[in-house]
């Protein structure tokens, strides 16, 4: 047994449950539509962090009057003993830029395995030397596999001095302006898995349990970096103005989240790990499918599901966005909630119809914002599904299986691709390829640059027709073996591997043609960041996009305290006084 079959199996014994099928899942537009969720890895992060009570403490804090310095948190959690790094410098305004080709940054920090503070304390200070030579250089630096977790950080024009005076002043930051950016700092990379010198996932998912879930490091990395961006703040407030500071209101404080750029880097991700994209996929939809025949609502819980609704409409209505095409979305969006609502109203008899209702009455934004929803009001039938977030990722090839089953693997599963014409020019327009100078990701158009020949092979699904085609020649001896095809068509052993896996899985393979002439990279940064968490999207063109990241979640001092994991799509404090409990 394997696949789905074997995952519902485990998780629900013999009953296996109806799954959305995977050409309405998987279709690109519908994949960039997804929203935030209770099986989000920031959301289950924090859930973590809150029900272990990880030790979590500033053990040395350097900084002068204007938050510059060095400082190393403590983080104590089950499975071991951490240390979170972080350098804050001047950053003069020339030097300022939220581009990758950056070179200098207002903070760095970095993940490192082991208690450095105490290493500092007992007078070596050898190791974060090195750090503080290399962490701030960033991708110039060099690191080594002590080191789990590097990334950056810029101030927000914005907020940072704007609410640094507030506070000064005696004044608590005005929220609706908040609301408009959201946060104090944003991020314009993390990296991990072996970059850079840093230990690869592989060691990090064996010697470092409390990390062992896929971007758990990356996602802690910037809850940290929010909550250092407040402790400065106030920082440098209260020395500014000792008599007239007044720290942060706690709802306030939530509020803030931190920002991140993200652009094409992200992108190749989701085509270069389709099994472990299937099996986020997966947890997702096992825990709908879970909810719709286990759950029936009962009437607290359409309560529930109407004040989440109001929550969601609000939230909408809250987000500060510059760009039409998400503008436009966001439009559909209150849209699809003020049907949504009113079929409330009408009554729900089961969350089954109105699944089905939201596919012929709503936008693809509202159907899946309709999912991540249903996921909020059970947590007991969708929480344990994180533990699953993990997959092997290794593909073998079966040199024995006829060019008979190929062919028919590929017409059952990549029926899809089989249906792009290629013929026409437009289908092939757009190639990726990977700058020299950054090794990121970006796109050109065969009909203006040259570089084709050196693409990255992200058009799975031209690959799987050109090896379809090839078949053809066998067409007189299906009986032949892979083996055989390979040793005349080697240069397709890697699609002839992954259909052979793929075909094993369900929602791997996102079902659209990634090199057509518009295609929209966009969609595949919004799934992955779904995945993330983030929240509030701003597109600032067709390849990058601007989001929050941990707004609304707990603080470090609210670890200890009772916890509701109640942050889904958070609201304006101050319209909304009860968020400062």
């Amino acid at each position: 047994m394997t696949g789905s079959a074997a995952i519902q199996a485990s998780l629900y014994g013999s009953h296996a449950l109806p799954l959305r099928p995977a050409g309405q899942v998987m279709q690109l537009e519908r994949l960039g539509a997804m929203h935030q969720s209770r099986l989000s890895f920031m959301r289950s992060l924090v859930r973590r962090i809150m029900r272990e009570r990880w030790q979590i403490t500033p053990a040395l804090m350097e900084l002068d009057d204007q938050g510059y310095g060095r400082v190393i948190y403590r983080i104590q959690a089950p499975q071991g003993c951490y240390s979170f790094v972080l350098f804050s410098d001047y950053l003069s305004p020339e030097d300022r830029n939220d581009r990758v080709i950056a070179t200098k940054w207002d903070l760095t920090m970095a993940l490192v395995a082991g208690d450095l503070a105490a290493e500092v304390a007992a007078g070596d200070e050898s190791y974060l030397q090195k750090l503080r030579d290399n962490v701030p250089k960033q991708e110039a630096g060099r690191v080594d596999s002590r080191v789990f977790v590097l990334s950056r950080a810029n101030r927000s024009a914005r907020n940072f001095d704007y609410v640094v005076e507030q506070l000064a002043r005696g004044e608590q930051p005005d929220a609706a302006k908040i609301a408009k950016v959201g946060y104090l700092y944003r991020t314009t990379a993390v990296y991990g898995s072996g970059k850079l010198g840093m230990a690869d996932w592989q060691k990090v998912q064996s010697h470092w349990l409390d990390f062992a879930r896929p971007f758990s490091a990356e996602m802690f990395v910037c809850f940290m970096l929010r909550n250092f961006s407040l402790l400065q703040a106030e920082h440098i407030a209260k020395t500014r103005s000792p008599d007239t500071f007044t720290p942060m209101e706690l709802g306030l404080k939530r509020y803030f989240g931190i920002g991140n750029s993200t652009g094409l880097g992200m992108a190749p991700y989701l085509i270069n790990h389709p099994l472990l994209i299937n099996r986020w996929v997966e947890m997702r939809e096992l825990a709908l499918a879970r909810i719709c025949a286990m759950a029936e609502p009962d009437s607290s819980v359409r309560d529930r599901f109407g004040a989440l609704l109001q929550r969601c409409d609000q939230h909408t209505r809250e987000v500060f966005c510059e760009d039409e095409w998400q503008e436009n979305n966001n439009r559909m969006l209150l849209d699809d909630l003020q049907r949504l609502k009113q079929q409330m109203l009408e009554g729900i008899t089961d969350w089954n119809s109105l699944l089905q209702w939201s596919t012929e009455n709503c936008s693809l934004q509202g159907q899946e914002l309709l999912v991540s929803v249903l996921l909020e009001l059970y947590p007991t039938l969708v929480d344990e599904l994180e533990n699953h977030c993990c997959a092997n990722e290794g593909m073998d090839l079966d040199p024995q299986m006829t060019l008979a089953e190929l062919k028919s693997l590929i017409e059952t599963h990549y029926d899809w691709a089989l249906d792009i014409d290629f013929s026409q020019s437009e289908a092939k327009q757009t190639f990726w390829y990977r700058s020299e100078e950054k090794m990121e990701p970006r796109l050109g158009d065969c009909s203006l640059e040259p570089g084709a020949d050196k693409q990255m092979p992200l058009g799975i699904g031209y690959l799987v027709r050109q090896c379809y085609d090839q078949l053809q020649a066998f067409a007189d001896n299906e009986q032949a073996t892979c083996a055989e095809f390979l040793l005349q068509q080697p240069q397709s052993r890697g699609i002839v591997r992954r259909i052979q896996a793929m075909s094993q899985t369900l929602f791997g393979e996102i079902r659209a043609n990634l090199l057509d002439k518009e295609v929209l990279p966009m969609h595949l940064l919004r799934a992955k960041l779904a995945f993330f968490g983030v929240s509030k999207f701003d597109p600032r063109s067709k390849l990058w996009v601007r989001n929050t990241m941990f707004q609304g979640a707990p603080l470090l001092e609210d670890i200890g305290k009772p916890f509701a994991d109640d942050w889904f799509m958070p609201l304006n404090p101050q319209s909304n006084p009860q968020t400062d409990r």
